[in-house]
């Protein structure tokens, strides 16, 4: 999957000559932690993120009286605190790519660019919303089971035809390329059925090390 697909497309940006006051109020109004900053263009030239904004914020404790603070508030603007060296991800890359980058990178945000024009955002919640969809977690009819496989060729497909031909249907299958702390391969399936408890049944008779399972309530 590529990141135009589960990125945020719906952007709130700013430019060099936004004030701090502003990006506070932006941040906390649309509960953001990073501002994209353009140009006239819509070119992406920087980025603010919410410790920055705090950095440049006067301390809670200041001796300044409320028109000093305002009027230091006034005067500081996005170009002046924000990162002109941004981390970028482009549509067509991989979301797992995407992932690595930010982690490699310790960034919290990837501003997505198409060329010179900014075209989204992939942000931390982004990847978990994208980390649920794949693991299936939010699917409350179905069942969930942790099998325990040989690295071998053909198991997980063996497996997974042992739920179909025992009429259960697929939702989801995660498996781990490490192995557990058993040092075993295991496959994480979720899977609906008309009687999920035949599906366990079947699938222990047929020798499958069944570890974990979660029935729906």
């Amino acid at each position: 999957m590529y990141v135009e697909r589960i990125m945020t497309r719906d952007l709130v940006t700013v430019t060099e000559k936004t004030k701090l006051a502003r990006l506070s109020e932006l941040m906390r109004e649309h509960k953001l932690r990073h501002l994209p900053v353009v140009d006239d263009a819509g070119r992406l030239v920087g980025i603010v993120s919410h410790r920055d904004v705090q950095r440049a914020e006067p301390s809670p404790i200041t001796t300044l009286d409320v028109g000093e603070v305002n009027y230091l508030l006034s005067k500081v603007m996005a170009g002046q605190i924000m990162h002109d060296s941004v981390v970028t991800a482009s549509p067509e890359m991989l979301v797992e790519q995407a992932g690595c980058l930010m982690r490699d990178r310790r960034v919290g945000c990837l501003p997505v660019v198409d060329g010179e024009r900014l075209v989204g955002i992939l942000t931390g919640v982004d990847l978990i919303d994208f980390f649920l969809e794949v693991t299936g977690c939010q699917v409350v009819d179905a069942a969930r089971i942790t099998v325990h496989l040989p690295d071998d060729p053909g198991m997980l497909a063996g497996l997974l035809s042992a739920v179909n031909h025992a009429g259960g249907k697929i939702v989801t299958v995660v498996s781990p390329t490490n192995p557990d702390e058993s040092g075993q391969r295991v496959a994480i399936v979720r899977y609906r059925a008309d009687d999920l408890q035949a599906i366990l049944d079947d699938l222990r008779e047929a020798g499958y090390d069944i570890v974990t399972v979660n029935l729906p309530e």
